[in-house]
Formats: C-alpha cells, sequence, structure tokens
C-alpha cells in the first residue's frame, strides 16, 4: 500500500463519476473546452510568453514550447475531431455462450487513470485531456517546469469548463513542478493504472527504469529514409525535404539519409531544397564527396560516430551510403528507435522486403514520414507514438486508451468439484 496522496484519492473518485457520463455529454463538454481554448487564446498566450522568456530561442524545445493563434485554433479543431468520433467505450469485443449456459462478453472499459509525464509541449495538456475524457479516463499531467506557466492556464481552463457541467474538476489534476511530484506519480500503484511518458529518450529511459506504475513508452524518433537504387529522384527531393523540415522538432522528422552507392550522382539534387532551409548535414565519406562544392560549405560536415542514432530535432541530419537495401535495413536496425522508417523506391520487390524486414512502428514508402500522427492517421488527437510491442505500437488514440473486462452472465450454475 502506498502512503495517501490527496490528489491520487480524488483522481480515483472523480474515475468513477466519470465512467457513468453518456457520450452525448462527453462530446458537449469538449466541443465548450474547444470553444474555450478559441475564447481564451490571450490568456493562454499570455501564460505561454512567460514560459518562452525563460528559454533561449536556439533550444530545439522552443519550437514545440511555442504557441500562437493558429496553433490554439488547430489544437481546438483537433478536440472537435475528438469529440466526433465514436466512443471506445462498451464495444462487445467477443461474446459467446458455454456449454452450461454461461454467457461471456469481453468489453472495452477504460483504464481508469492515466498519468502523462511529458516536457515543453503544451498542447499535450489539451490533447490529454480530450483522449483521456472521449475514452473515460482520468488524467493526471507531470509537464515539464518549461511549460508550467502554460499547462497551468490550460488546465485551469478546462476545470471552469468541466465545472461549469457541474462535473468533477478532478477529472484532470496538473502536479506541481519538481521531481518530488514525478516520484509520487511514478510509484502511485494504488491511484494510478498507467503511466505515458512523452518526451527525449532520457526522459522515457528514466520513467521506464523507475516507475512502479505500468508504462507504455512513446519513444523517441530517430527516423531514417531509404533512397533506393530505383527511386524516383523527384519524388525522393520533396518527400526528403518534408520530412526533415516541416516541423524540426518533432519526433516525426528525418534524422538520418540512407543513399544507394549508385545513386550518389542524385544526391546534389535530392539536397537542393534542403539547402533553401539552411540544413546542416553530416554526410559519410562517398557522400561528402558528391555533396562538396555542390551543396554549401558552411553547411557541409564530415559524419562522426555521432552523426547516426541521434535525433537532432532541429535543422541537421546525416547521410550514410549503402551497397543496397539489404545494408540499409540493416543500418536502420542498429540505429532506429522503432518509430517511423521510410523507403523510396519504385521497385515492389524492395518495398515488400522493406516493408516485411523494418521493425518499427510506422514502415512507409515513397511518402514522407511526417505523417506519422494520430490526427494525420483519422484518429483525431493522439496521446503518444508507442514504440514498444506490448499493448500499442504507433500513433495512441481512443482505443488505445481501453483495457477490457469479461461480463457473465449466468442463471445459477455452479462449478462442479
Amino acid at each position: 500500500m502506498t502512503q495517501h496522496i490527496s490528489w491520487g484519492e480524488n483522481a480515483l473518485a472523480a474515475s468513477r463519476k466519470l465512467n457513468l457520463i453518456p457520450d452525448e455529454l462527453i462530446k458537449k463538454v469538449l466541443f465548450a473546452v474547444a470553444d474555450e481554448a478559441v475564447a481564451k487564446t490571450d490568456v493562454i498566450l499570455v501564460a505561454n510568453q512567460k514560459d518562452l522568456d525563460a528559454m533561449d530561442k536556439s533550444d530545439p524545445m522552443y519550437d514545440r514550447l511555442l504557441l500562437n493563434a493558429d496553433r490554439i485554433a488547430g489544437i481546438a479543431s483537433d478536440i472537435r475531431n475528438v469529440a466526433t468520433l465514436p466512443t471506445p467505450l462498451g464495444k462487445v469485443l467477443e461474446q459467446r455462450t458455454l456449454p452450461n449456459g454461461l454467457n461471456l462478453s469481453k468489453i472495452s472499459v477504460p483504464f481508469g487513470v492515466i498519468g502523462i509525464i511529458y516536457e515543453a509541449r503544451p498542447n499535450v495538456s489539451f490533447d490529454v485531456f480530450s483522449l483521456c475524457f472521449k475514452s473515460g479516463n482520468v488524467c493526471v499531467l507531470k509537464g515539464g517546469t518549461d511549460a508550467y506557466h502554460s499547462n497551468s492556464a490550460i488546465v485551469a481552463l478546462i476545470r471552469e469548463v468541466l465545472e461549469r457541467f457541474e462535473m468533477d474538476k478532478n477529472m484532470i489534476h496538473l502536479l506541481p513542478a519538481g521531481r518530488e511530484a514525478t516520484a509520487e506519480l511514478l510509484n502511485a500503484v494504488d491511484y494510478v493504472d498507467l503511466i505515458i511518458p512523452r518526451g527525449s529518450q532520457g526522459l522515457i529511459n528514466f520513467v521506464r527504469d523507475n516507475a512502479r506504475v505500468p508504462v507504455i513508452e512513446t519513444g523517441a524518433g530517430v527516423c531514417h529514409t531509404y533512397f533506393d537504387e530505383f527511386g524516383d529522384s523527384e519524388k525522393g527531393a520533396t518527400i526528403i525535404n518534408n520530412a526533415k523540415t516541416r516541423r524540426v522538432s518533432v519526433c516525426n522528422a528525418l534524422d538520418c539519409l540512407i543513399i544507394n552507392e549508385k545513386r550518389l550522382s542524385d544526391l546534389p539534387f535530392l539536397c537542393k531544397m534542403l539547402a533553401e532551409s539552411n540544413v546542416v548535414i553530416e554526410a559519410d565519406v562517398k557522400a561528402y564527396t558528391f555533396l562538396n562544392g555542390k551543396y554549401p560549405a558552411n553547411l557541409l560536415e564530415k559524419a562522426t560516430g555521432e552523426s547516426f542514432g541521434t535525433e537532432f530535432q532541429s535543422y541537421r541530419m546525416s547521410i550514410k551510403t549503402v551497397s543496397g537495401i539489404h545494408e540499409a535495413i540493416e543500418h536502420i536496425s542498429r540505429y532506429s528507435s522503432g518509430h517511423s522508417e521510410a523507403i523510396i523506391s519504385e521497385n515492389e520487390e524492395n518495398i515488400a522486403v522493406f516493408d516485411k524486414q523494418v521493425d518499427a512502428a510506422c514502415v512507409y514508402s515513397n511518402a514522407s514520414t511526417a505523417f506519422t500522427d494520430g490526427a494525420q492517421f483519422g484518429m483525431g488527437a493522439e496521446i503518444g507514438i508507442s514504440t514498444q510491442k506490448l499493448h500499442a505500437r504507433g500513433p495512441m488514440a481512443l482505443p488505445e486508451l481501453t483495457s477490457y473486462k469479461w461480463i457473465i452472465k449466468g442463471d445459477g450454475q455452479i462449478r462442479a468439484k
């Protein structure tokens, strides 16, 4: 038995109440939260600016921390999308009647109380609440110190909406900044059913190594794109540029371009748009030779041992030259975080090999890894990208936030000795 935790007691009580709220009312509350987020954009941005003022703009986390009117409008749109999705609860996953007359039903149910530990991404506060609320789960948030003012404003807004609908405000709870609160959450085995960390590999490793509560890893994204011998250079250039530069701080951004040595002459063309975005390239010996003099000298560096297996989260990437698809897959196997990997090829046989042998949550052919996102997958939003294989893998949304239980109906049956 853990020590008494007041927020844990409150979260448990709130989860029992939440389990009785009909989906139509949940939908109304989520629409109200979305409307309130837009209406109070200025309030949120004032709080966000306090956090931004304390962070160096060159920090890769700065872009993740940044909120603006457009981003808040997008967040509100995602909340509305979640609200309109079918409820994941009460689904009959399996049903049968035993020879003794017992009727068994396997029914989807909430986990109960879910703890989320995340870094400087205040949008996560909205995303997590909408997904947890829609799936019947209370959420306990432990955001990073870097985003504390933003998260506090967001949670206060959500709680105001809950109270307006005469609901328990403890259906969402924000823990204070600091390590003590993190340790308390990681050990809250009598109150919290599941913990999902979102952030750097260091954060995820810490949570996995120290939590007594079950954990689903949403791992860091070390993402590769392999330009095959049979790749289309026009497709390749746009895909590579989009995967790297659409938003460099996110986990689905490209970190390493792998290129077949037979296509090295295409490398300057493939990287042309990257130069326009001032992307620094750390190239291996062969790739460096083909780019030297054809890519801005101030943006071209020779690769080191640290160039591969690194999640850059900035305008920087590496290039690895390989002899063929099997060497490309070996490189990915060694350095991948299991997040998102892609091949650019017009050869269906090579694509099939890549699809089968690359061990990642999301495997692409002729498309940007930037699509690894719950909203892009039609899930409304996501609570994280699971890179493990137990329970959930890839973008986690409503179905992944449920468990199940067996409902057994009888008519006086007893078991023989």
